[in-house]
Parts: C-alpha cells; sequence; structure tokens
C-alpha cells in the first residue's frame, strides 16, 4: 500500500474513532452506572424486561436532569411500552415515583443505529449524587419459532436474541443479566463467560468495566407452548346514549402467531391427547370485562357461538370464549364481542362543566398482542368541542356516524394505535360539550312522527273517494 494510502485510511479511522468517541462522551454526559441488573421474562409470548439502574453523577459533571437508555434498531422497533420509576427510601419505606419516558433528540449520536430514550428525572442529579432508576419495557414479535413449521404433536421452540452485557450509552462498572424461560427445556443458549444454568433460569455474569455501547450478542432456544394470541386488527366502537346506557361493540381479527402447523390436523388425537397434541395451541381466550356489563354477546360470520362463560361482580366482569375450533400456528379466526354498561359508571362532569366519559384503552384479552387498535367512540348528538386525552402518543382525528333518528350524525372520536399490549389497559377520558336540550330531539321526533300518521288516517277517514255519485248523474 502507498504512503500516501496508509496516511489517508489512518486518518479515517483516527476520525471515525474520534467521532464515535465525541458521540459516546456527548451521551455520557457525566453519569456512570455503578450497577446494572437487567431481568428478561420469556415466559409467555411477550417479552418483558426489568431493568435496574444505579447511576451516578461525576464529580466534575454538570447537574444531569435525565438518564439515557438504549435499544437495538430490532428492540426499538418492537417496543410496546416503556416505564420508568425512581425508587426512594428504604426497604418498607422505599416508594417510587413514575418518571416521563420520551425518545431522545435525534441529533443525540449513537453508534451502530441504537436508539437512545431519554428518562427525565424530577430533580437534577448533583455531582457525585447517586440514584436508583427502574425501568420496565415491553417487546413483541421478538420470539422467533424454530423450527417455522410444526406437526400436530411437536412442541413449539422458538429463538430469542439479545445481550449478555448491558446496551447502554454510560460506562457501566458492575451488570447481570438474567433470563428466565418458561421451562427447563432450552435447547441450547450462547456462553459468554462466567455463564451459569439452573433449570429455567439462565444468569450472565457479573461482567465488569463495560465500556459505552458494549454490545455481546446472545441466541436461547427453548420451548415456548404458550397462547401466541395476536390480534391483527381489533375494532372497539362505543356508542354513548345520555339515556343511560354504553354500547360497546368489538370486532377482532385473530390468529396464532407461533410455529406454523403442517401436515394434517386430527381432532380425534387432539381430544384423546390435548396435552401432548398440539401443545402449542389455544381453544380459549379470557376477555376482561368492566363490572356491571349486561346484554352480552358473542358471535362470528355463521352466528352466535354458545361456547362461552361470563363470570360477573361488582368488582370486575370475565367473559372466557372458544372459537369454533382450536388454533394452530398461522390459523386465523374472526368474532364480535358486544355488551352494554350503565351509563352512570362512566360518564362524569368536569370542574369546567363539560362532560367526560372515562373509558379503558387497550384489548380486554389478556396475554394478547394486538398490532392495529381502532377505537371510536360515538358521542351522542349534539356534542362539541370533543377532545381525547391518552396518556401515550396515539393517532386521532374526527368522523361523523349515524344511527337512528339521528338527523345531523354524532360526533365520533376515532383513535388509533399500533402494537398494543396489557400494559395500555389504562384509563383514558373523552370530554365533550353537550346541551341537554338535544336530548328532546328523538323524543320530539317520534311524537311529530305519530301525530303524522294520525293526521294522514284522520284526513284517509274523511276523504269520499267513491266514484257511485258522479256515475249516477251521467
Amino acid at each position: 500500500m502507498a504512503p500516501s494510502v496508509r496516511a489517508t485510511v489512518l486518518l479515517l479511522l483516527l476520525l471515525a474513532a474520534s467521532s464515535s468517541s465525541q458521540a459516546a462522551q456527548a451521551a455520557e454526559d457525566g453519569i456512570r452506572v455503578l450497577s446494572a441488573e437487567k431481568r428478561i421474562d420469556l415466559t409467555g409470548p411477550i417479552v418483558k424486561v426489568f431493568l435496574t439502574l444505579k447511576v451516578q453523577n461525576t464529580a466534575t459533571g454538570a447537574d444531569a436532569s435525565h438518564v439515557l437508555i438504549a435499544f437495538t434498531p430490532a428492540e426499538a422497533d418492537h417496543l410496546a411500552i416503556v416505564k420508568a420509576t425512581r425508587a426512594e427510601g428504604k426497604r418498607k419505606k422505599k416508594t417510587y415515583i413514575p418518571l416521563p419516558v420520551s425518545p431522545a433528540d435525534p441529533a443525540t449520536a449513537a453508534p451502530n443505529g441504537a436508539r437512545l430514550y431519554s428518562i427525565s428525572l424530577p430533580t437534577p442529579l448533583k455531582p457525585t449524587d447517586t440514584t436508583t432508576v427502574e425501568v420496565f419495557y415491553v417487546l413483541t414479535h421478538s420470539l422467533e419459532p424454530f423450527p417455522a413449521e410444526i406437526t400436530q404433536s411437536e412442541s413449539q421452540l422458538v429463538y430469542y436474541r439479545d445481550s449478555a452485557v448491558l446496551l447502554s450509552p454510560y460506562h457501566v462498572q458492575e451488570q447481570g443479566t438474567y433470563v428466565k424461560t418458561p421451562s427447563s427445556r432450552v435447547e441450547s443458549f450462547t456462553r459468554v463467560d462466567p455463564t451459569s444454568r439452573s433449570g429455567p433460569d439462565v444468569k450472565y455474569g457479573a461482567y465488569s468495566n463495560q465500556l459505552p455501547y458494549a454490545y455481546s450478542p446472545i441466541i436461547l432456544h427453548y420451548e415456548n407452548n404458550h397462547a401466541f394470541a395476536v390480534v391483527e386488527e381489533l375494532v372497539r366502537k362505543v356508542e354513548i346514549s345520555h339515556w343511560g346506557n354504553v354500547q360497546v361493540t368489538e370486532h377482532y381479527k385473530l390468529k396464532h402467531g407461533g410455529a406454523k402447523h403442517k401436515g394434517v390436523f386430527s381432532r380425534l388425537e387432539y381430544q384423546a391427547r390435548q396435552s401432548i397434541s398440539g401443545a402449542s395451541s389455544f381453544k380459549n381466550l379470557l376477555a376482561r370485562l368492566p363490572p356491571r356489563v349486561h346484554s352480552v354477546y358473542y358471535r362470528d360470520e355463521i352466528g352466535n357461538i354458545s361456547s362461552s362463560h361470563l363470570r360477573s361482580d361488582s368488582y370486575k366482569s370475565e367473559l372466557e370464549i372458544e372459537p369454533r375450533y382450536p388454533l394452530f400456528g398461522g390459523w386465523h379466526c374472526t368474532f364480535t364481542i358486544g355488551y352494554g354498561m350503565p351509563l352512570q359508571d362512566f360518564l362524569f362532569e368536569s370542574a369546567d362543566g363539560r362532560r367526560f366519559a372515562n373509558l379503558t384503552f387497550g384489548c380486554p384479552l389478556l396475554n394478547t398482542v394486538v398490532d392495529n387498535l381502532t377505537i371510536k367512540v360515538v358521542l351522542p348528538e349534539g356534542s362539541k368541542s370533543p377532545q381525547a386525552v391518552v396518556p401515550f402518543e396515539t393517532e386521532q382525528h374526527l368522523e361523523t356516524s349515524y344511527s337512528y333518528l339521528d338527523v345531523v350524525g354524532r360526533t365520533t372520536v376515532v383513535i388509533k394505535k399500533k402494537n398494543v399490549v396489557g400494559e395500555h389497559n389504562v384509563p383514558f377520558q373523552v370530554y365533550y360539550e353537550f346541551s341537554p336540550i338535544f336530548m328532546l330531539a328523538e323524543p320530539l321526533m317520534l311524537v311529530t312522527a305519530v301525530l303524522l300518521f294520525f293526521a294522514a288516517c284522520i284526513v284517509y277517514l274523511h276523504t269520499d273517494l267513491s266514484i257511485a255519485k258522479s256515475q249516477a248523474s251521467s
């Protein structure tokens, strides 16, 4: 290689190293992680990660108002929700303060496409001070079935990919990773010494003095026969009537998101040995509905499905449903759930005189992933200035719906969100203005229709439509 070429290559390498170092230093911002504990829960179809960080601001750093956490591009694409809390106090007096989490400034550079999220601290972390931050996040569609196709009698095996060391924009002094699988059948796992395994648990670490953005890939191949229930599309329609009822209709497009079924399905074998034949399939789901529901129905394209059970009390309602056939990997089904709720449990009046409906976001089916969720809140006719308050980012717009006896139509608030999990099942509010005079519109229309009917009858009875007199005169 010519000397000039060598000099050019060396210069480029030095510039790349300098820019990477500057990016890491900018992200580090004087903070270092004294200890980190990462616990990965793989016992279900959804990956749940609990991360505990003890961070310290260096003596030479400025006051730090936020802490950064990093995700790989694949994790960021499948990230459903991320929460953070700050632990204060000790032992029984320990309390947890929720902390806002948001994507970091895109201008903040991170190597290898890592995506940063910023956790805002309630009070700035002064130099030499320490604090403990606990992070919880959920990853969907992160388990890869392998083999991708299985027969009815085979168990389902999946791959999970992660890092033995914590991906962090900060220097990490000490860290350990703990992985929990649903059973002791772990076909294989990557070893990054020190690594140990005890039954369904795999421990990586402890590791010391990890540089910023350190990454050590690992793969776990293990058995997971839990129901991989994926709602490809859920459309929930909530109709609010000031006459005392809230009607909810939910349309589901459901599939089994696990390893695809191959071969011929034998119902006889399935009924005879359910624990062995079709271990990865599922034939029922549990929906958690609000208390005091009534007029509950469950049907599909063929008609009403009677194989459902409702358990209801003053605190909760649980609807256990069974599709017409068990679902294996790659199989689909569609169905509708409908029910009514008393209006007084959900409609309230705010201090400024507006009314608001306090509803629950998310999907009532437990342990499911919703790829596309649409909630339509149909307000009473005559409602004005609607406003939906949801505690996370959603897509919203307004449209007009029509029902019986409507004149100008009903204002409908449409809320959409992708990648929804059980942690999204939190209350949200829809505020609107409404004048009670509009409640008289439908009764007046009914009264007017009845009066017009009787008037038409009277006119008809008093009208002589006979032609006998004209025939006699002729």
